[in-house]
């Protein structure tokens, strides 16, 4: 990252990679807070979602300090073996899953593609709808390597939700564990996918 932890600006440079219902979510969301959003797909160039830039991936990795994979869990493996070098020192936010897989997350993947990125596993264990309109005291569940947890939870927040801490990379697992519970919850819930789990104290 160009900035150090905990001296982040208001507005940081992200790169959302995919379009779809995730990605033009939240891109949406961090443009409204004041951030720096392009989105990277094999489409081509014009306008992404919401007027935002739209280009290919290696050009929107290009000035990024915050990479969000939203493209479909398979494909993840894919782009980051092919953008490796250009996700060195960034903030790489794993926001898909691998449904049907032992690991839905992509965490092997894309630090093997690169080592040297800042991991971060978040925005896949609610559906986009409690990002597009959030839910009173919905939490985001997250992990991430030290460096990169300030930039999470900055853009967590922004997003509307409480970021609540789960443990550096390693506890990518217990982050995706929630994955299942928010699905049960959705079909017990008459299929209402605008359900969030909250934390309480006291």
């Amino acid at each position: 990252m160009r900035r150090p932890p905990g001296g982040l600006a208001a507005s940081m440079k992200i790169a959302v990679i995919g379009t779809g219902n995730i990605g033009s979510t939240l891109g949406g969301r961090w443009r409204e807070a004041g951030h720096d959003v392009v989105y990277g797909s094999r489409a081509g160039s014009g306008d992404g979602p919401g007027g935002a830039p739209l280009t290919s991936v290696a050009e929107a990795l290009g000035d990024a300090e915050v990479v969000v994979l939203a493209v479909p869990g398979p494909a993840v493996a894919d782009v980051a073996a092919a953008n490796g070098a250009a996700l060195a020192g960034k903030v790489v936010i794993d926001a898909a899953n691998r449904i049907g897989e032992p690991e839905v997350n992509s965490r092997a993947a894309i630090t093997t593609a690169a080592p040297q990125a800042h991991y971060v596993r978040a925005f896949n264990t609610l559906g986009w709808e409690n990002f597009a309109d959030p839910p009173a005291g919905a939490a985001m569940f997250f992990a991430a390597d030290p460096a990169a947890r300030p930039a999470a939870e900055e853009l967590i927040t922004a997003v509307g939700v409480e970021p609540v801490f789960a443990g550096d990379a390693d506890a990518s697992g217990t982050v995706d564990a929630l994955l299942p519970l928010w699905f049960a919850l959705v079909k017990h819930n008459g299929g209402h996918r605008r359900t969030a789990l909250g934390i309480v104290s006291s």
